[in-house]
């Protein structure tokens, strides 16, 4: 199959392909630059930017006053992580992942677009109130991410209501992905909920709202998709296009560590479990030595200097769960691969080597062996 250009909003992807956000620092500048260089839309993650470039952008006074908790985010990280984003894909479409959960989620959103973000991609949360964060950046284009057609509709309802405004394109992320899901532990499972019967029903709801707006509403599948074969599928689905992350890790461009790109490698099928997160959603990653020592209720100590996501609560989730998501995710980040927690989508066992941006988006567009 031939794969087309694809709108979103103003922006025009070469590629119907957007890299997915994935924080804590793997997708960050040199990924998502060279994604979009590439003629895909790169996704820079907005997880714990304050650890970008060993977290020198960590401010040491908040309001004049001295500031001893760990800054998660990081204004300053995030810009710097925007900038050099561009000096690579230049003036190439790129967006931002922001999740809806994170604490400073209304001051990530205007930092975003003060930095020049052309597109905002918001899941962890339905976010019905992004249009009014964004209402002094028109061109900015929103897509949030959903699991349901019914997560659409609701969206779309409490924007044009709100704000006469509806999503210029959307994530359907089915229950196949990395990270944190937008299912319970048996949706997950099961086979009605699996990606292939979701599209369908999300793509008719999203074309009646395009009655509405008289502009298009693009659906990107994402959860599982893993190579030209399965962006084919998801097309004929009625699908526009799709967003890959897991795939994406396996590039000298990502911007993790590479002992985080050899767990993914070594990995096997059997090792790749839905987890319990202190963000509330069950999350697929790797089981490793982390894993095993939250089990034995042996982990790493809970200090909760971060506040990164309000679910927890200030600790509270991770200390019943047994482990604080952003220090364990800025250890998978660094490649200490004792206590790190590694995310990765079902496929991941599927990933053998390491190529560049390049190549892959070759093997994507024309298929493995072209």
């Amino acid at each position: 199959m031939e794969l087309k250009s694809v709108k979103i909003g103003n922006y025009e992807i070469k590629y119907p392909i957007i890299q997915g956000g994935m924080g804590l620092g793997i997708s960050w500048d040199k990924l998502a630059g060279n994604v979009s260089l590439n003629g895909g839309l790169g996704v820079i993650s907005s997880v714990g930017t304050g650890y970008y470039e060993n977290k020198s952008h960590i401010a040491k006074e908040i309001n004049g006053k001295p500031y001893d908790s760990e800054n998660f985010y990081s204004r300053a990280g995030f810009k710097a992580i925007i900038d050099n984003a561009r000096k690579i894909c230049g003036n190439r479409p790129l967006a931002a992942n922001i999740m809806c959960a994170s604490n400073d989620y209304a001051r990530i959103v205007k930092d975003a677009c003060e930095h020049g973000i052309n597109i905002i991609i918001s899941g962890a949360g339905l976010p019905t109130n992004l249009p009014e964060l964004t209402q002094n950046f028109k061109e900015v284009a929103l897509v949030p991410i959903v699991s349901s057609a019914k997560a659409l509709k609701i969206i779309c309802k409490r924007w044009f209501a709100r704000y006469g405004k509806l999503p210029d394109a959307v994530v359907l992320e089915g229950p196949l992905s990395g990270g944190h899901q937008g299912f319970t532990y048996e949706q997950c499972i099961d086979p009605e909920y699996q990606l292939d019967k979701l599209i369908a029903p999300v793509v008719s709801e999203a074309k009646e709202w395009e009655k509405i707006s008289q502009k298009p509403m693009p659906v990107f599948a994402a959860g599982g998709i893993w190579d030209h074969e399965d962006i084919a599928k998801a097309i004929s689905l009625g699908a526009s296009g799709v967003q890959m992350g897991t795939r994406f890790i396996g590039t000298f461009e990502c911007d993790a560590a590479d002992e985080f790109k050899e767990v993914i490698v070594n990995a096997t099928k059997d090792d790749i479990k839905l987890i319990k997160s202190p963000v509330g959603y069950p999350a697929r990653g790797i089981k490793t030595n982390l894993i095993e020592l939250v089990a034995k209720k042996a982990g790493p100590k809970i200090q909760c200097i971060s506040n990164c996501v309000s679910p927890c609560q200030r600790g509270k989730e991770a200390k019943e769960v047994g482990y604080c998501i952003a220090d364990r995710l800025y250890d998978a980040y660094s490649g200490k691969k004792d206590t790190g927690l590694f995310f990765t989508g079902a496929n991941g066992y599927k990933l053998k080597e390491i190529i560049n941006v390049k190549e892959l988006f070759k093997k994507l567009v024309h298929g493995e062996n072209n």
